[in-house]
């Protein structure tokens, strides 16, 4: 069984494999002051939920966004599970080449995601991934990586509103009744929804404009099912496609 790990800023989405099946998924808040001994127990403790025990882990393999968790996962595969751990990162082979002016600047989950979305598609594609920043990763008709965009996410951009704006209250995202709120709530619900759908149509139209080719749009990350059906751009929806990356590239470290 394989573990796969994608430590985000705001969260950490993990699960497990059996082949080239997803057994079980969670989501927990990342804590970038976690040890390795906090993160073996929890990760014990939520695979017994599931009746697996960590010993039925034959690999991992975690791509990380906070820098000093990435060591902290390493030491879990050498302490707890009896195994080196894969970080994804230079000298990681991926099987798709960054067209990056320095493409040590290209983060691991965007990386992931780049490779799964391209096996998925069997073609350019561009990967919209919603997280703690909305980042778009744009994946060649021959599978390399060119480049994207990142900018703020839902979260930050509520949370900024909340703590700028002293009768502004927060919200659950929840969908709006229609275009023109009737109340704060609903108008703050609109405005989010609609305007940062509506940034993704726009940036995804560019890119049709930059670009010589077509191209599939596929989402993911933590609020795509929130924001994507009020886009009208994005052709698939996946929430689980950083971790069918991280299980096929560490099949393919396996054929080195």
């Amino acid at each position: 069984m394989l573990l796969v790990v994608d430590v985000g800023n705001t969260q950490t989405h993990f699960g497990t494999y059996r082949g080239d099946e997803l057994v079980e998924h969670w989501r927990m808040s990342t804590i970038r002051q976690s040890t390795a001994d906090q993160l073996g127990a929890s990760l014990r403790s939520l695979l017994r939920l599931r009746g697996v025990e960590l010993s039925q882990l034959d690999g991992s393999i975690v791509s990380s966004t906070v820098p000093e968790l990435a060591p902290e996962w390493a030491q879990v595969g050498e302490r707890y599970l009896g195994h080196e751990t894969v970080i994804v990162g230079p000298g990681v082979k991926t099987g798709m080449p960054i067209r990056l002016d320095n493409p040590r600047e290209l983060g691991a989950d965007r990386l992931v995601n780049a490779v799964a979305a391209y096996e998925q598609i069997k073609g350019a594609c561009v990967v919209v991934d919603f997280g703690t920043a909305i980042t778009y990763d744009v994946v060649s008709e021959a599978g390399e990586h060119l480049g994207g965009l990142i900018q703020p996410g839902v979260e930050i951009s509520l949370e900024a509103l909340s703590e700028r704006g002293a009768k502004l209250p927060k919200i659950d995202l929840l969908p709006p009744r229609q275009v023109v709120g009737k109340s704060t709530v609903e108008a703050i619900r609109a405005g989010v929804l609609y305007g940062f759908s509506s940034a993704v149509d726009g940036i995804i139209d560019r890119l049709r404009d930059e670009l010589d080719h077509s191209f599939s749009v596929l989402a993911t990350g933590g609020l795509a099912q929130t924001i994507a059906p009020f886009c009208e751009t994005i052709d698939e929806v996946d929430p689980d496609l950083t971790l069918k990356g991280l299980r096929l590239i560490w099949e393919r470290q396996q054929d080195r």
